[in-house]
């Protein structure tokens, strides 16, 4: 089958079939002939990819060329799943319902490593060998990026090329490139060795890895004719790149339903747990005037009641005051909110939010992410508890009742001390509204909500060599917390959520991974996993046998403190930020020394080498 693969009788049979019907508003359908066809696949349910600005930039930009036509498929849901392997129907994108093993190119985003055997599903699914090395002259290339895709190597050996750095800058070369492939009739192979030749382009079946008898890294040699270093590609300038202004528009409610205005990448900050901050230096903003018109024209082409600021610190884009007020004056008359995440709480920020929510419904969130500051001060969280309390103070004065919290458990260098200070400040946040609220003044009690995920060391960040807890340990810790909730004095005001130990613990294996654990994700594929990043979904009991019939240890690659000195999988991966630097962050950590943020003083992380964005102008 391939046009209309779905009977109407298939689809009324499984959970929201809008997933995989298309046709909607602002999608993008060419004529196919002479277009190069390219699949775009975000590996999670409908409602989660299309909530991602990434895809949907590059979805807009890829559609650009008059040259392609990028569509769009997701993994499908276990019901639909079970139907398509019975009866045989292979995956199709949304847009020409086509199988997606005729395309030229499936492009895969890796955004988070509990998604890593949904890819193996898109594979199966679409009749694509697993291996790169399997593939026929045929088959689609099959290429990935996204944030996991800055250590690879767990799932290198499924992929034919992979796409380091921000995806702006080279796919054109690589669309040309592939067009003289088909034109001259080279081999699939030959067309490989160029496109690794790309700039921030990884082409893994040409590189080899040999190993020590202790299992670590002995070498990772590339073939002749191969770059040894790949170094990410970055925008220059945001105002002037890609961004869709007529964004896709989802038949059926997203995990983020409206329209994302992205007004700066790369962070100020430097927090010593966080991978984003590092890999996406230096931080760029688009002008503001630009930010205006983009705004308007997507609300004109959408329709959306709501718009969100997305940047990794909202509250650090030099312009943000002129931006909200522009949206509030604008749109206010058309009832569309204005969403403010990742704002640090201050007195501005509240009367922002003042004028765009409904207080009576908001709920402010604070990420202090340890609760001592002791702790803060080892992640460079750059947060004190005057900060803190003081933004919590506003916010009651301003009319809010509702605090989530975010912390992390397992963080290097964490006494029990520690753990108990996130019990500790959460009392602190209650009782300073029972205090500063007259009581007849109250609209009830105060809530609290604090939750904590647990420590996963990453790529690219001072803790890349840290040692990650057991299951064991993490969920001690977590009922330290919980024990230490139930003795303070507002604790009925407080509600304590934890993550999931087994589901961290397979993050850190594969988020550290190298690529013995490809055979481990094909065994686990093999037994039924999928969709491993939902509750209802994930089973562990299938990954320990996974990793027992392969021989492969996951301790190895989580529960060991790494040498600074040890060749790590990603180490042939330049971001632009050093070793060198994330070796002296990794010891401000244990010195509990504090690291200004990039605009009080330079650091020297490296980032300048771009020279580009802030540290262009330094």
């Amino acid at each position: 089958m391939s046009k209309l693969a779905l009977s109407k009788e298939i689809l009324l049979s499984v959970d929201k079939p809008a997933r995989y019907i298309g046709h909607e508003v602002n999608a993008v359908i060419k004529d196919p002939k002479d277009k190069i066809r390219f699949a775009m696949c975000f590996p999670d349910l409908y409602e989660i990819g299309m909530s991602h600005l990434g895809i949907q930039i590059l979805y807009d930009m890829l559609n650009s060329f008059e040259d392609v036509w990028c569509e769009r498929v997701y993994s499908v849901w276990t019901d639909l799943f079970a139907i398509m392997k019975e009866k045989k129907i292979p995956l199709f994108a949304l847009e020409s319902q086509d199988n997606i093993g005729d395309f030229d190119f499936l492009g895969i985003t890796l955004q988070y490593e509990m998604c890593y055997t949904n890819i193996l599903q898109v594979l199966d699914l679409s009749g694509i060998p697993f291996y790169a090395t399997d593939r026929g002259e045929d088959d689609p290339i099959v290429i990935c990026g996204g944030p996991c895709a800055y250590n690879p190597e767990p799932v290198a050996d499924f992929f034919d090329l992979v796409y380091i750095g921000e995806g702006e800058t080279s796919y054109r070369l690589l669309i040309d490139l592939f067009k003289e492939h088909k034109r001259d009739k080279t081999t699939r192979c030959d067309f490989l060795k160029k496109a690794g030749n790309i700039p921030g382009i990884y082409a893994p079946q040409f590189y080899s890895v040999s190993y020590n008898d202790d299992g670590t890294i002995k070498s990772f040699d590339a073939s002749t004719g191969m770059p040894s270093v790949i170094r990410k590609e970055i925008v220059g300038s945001l105002t002037d790149t890609y961004y869709p202004t007529k964004p896709v528009v989802p038949y059926i409610k997203a995990t983020q339903d409206r329209a994302v205005l992205e007004i700066q990448r790369g962070c100020i900050r430097g927090c010593r747990f966080c991978q984003a901050g590092s890999v996406y230096k230096p931080i760029r903003k688009r002008d503001e005037k630009k930010l205006e018109q983009i705004a308007k024209e997507m609300i004109k082409n959408t329709g959306y009641d709501e718009i969100s600021l997305s940047s990794l610190s909202s509250s650090d884009y030099p312009e943000l005051e002129q931006i909200c007020n522009f949206l509030i004056d604008e749109f206010s008359d058309r009832h569309v909110n204005i969403s403010l995440p990742s704002l640090r709480v201050d007195a501005f920020s509240l009367d922002v939010m003042k004028k765009v929510q409904d207080v009576k419904k908001s709920v402010i969130t604070f990420a202090p992410e340890a609760g001592s500051q002791r702790m803060r001060n080892v992640i460079n969280k750059g947060l004190t508890i005057d900060d803190i309390l003081n933004g919590c103070r506003q916010a009651f004065l301003g009319g809010w009742t509702r605090v989530k919290l975010y912390f992390m458990l397992g963080l290097p260098y964490e006494t029990e001390d520690d753990m108990e200070a996130i019990a500790t400040l959460s009392n602190e946040i209650a009782k300073l509204y029972y205090d500063l609220i007259p009581k007849e003044e109250r609209k009830g009690k105060v809530s609290i909500v604090s939750s904590t995920s647990f420590f996963v060391p990453k790529p690219f960040t001072p803790f890349q060599w840290a040692k990650m807890n057991t299951m064991d340990e993490f969920r001690y810790k977590a009922h330290v917390v919980n024990k230490a909730m139930r003795r303070q004095l507002n604790f009925k005001s407080i509600k304590y959520n934890w993550h999931a130990a087994d589901v961290s613990v397979l993050e850190g294996v594969f988020a550290r991974g190298d690529r013995r654990l490809s055979k481990v994700l094909v065994r686990a594929y093999e037994k039924g996993c999928i969709f491993d990043a939902w509750t209802e979904t994930f089973r562990y009991e299938p990954w320990q046998e996974a990793f027992e019939e392969t021989g492969v240890d996951p301790a190895f690659y989580y529960n060991r403190e790494r040498d600074t000195k040890e060749i790590l999988p990603w180490d042939f991966i330049d971001t632009g930020v050093t070793k060198e630097f994330l070796i002296r962050e990794y010891i401000n950590a244990k010195n509990e020394k504090v690291t200004p943020n990039c605009r009080q003083k330079c650091s020297g992380c490296g980032a300048a080498r771009y020279g580009v964005g802030e540290c262009h102008e330094s």
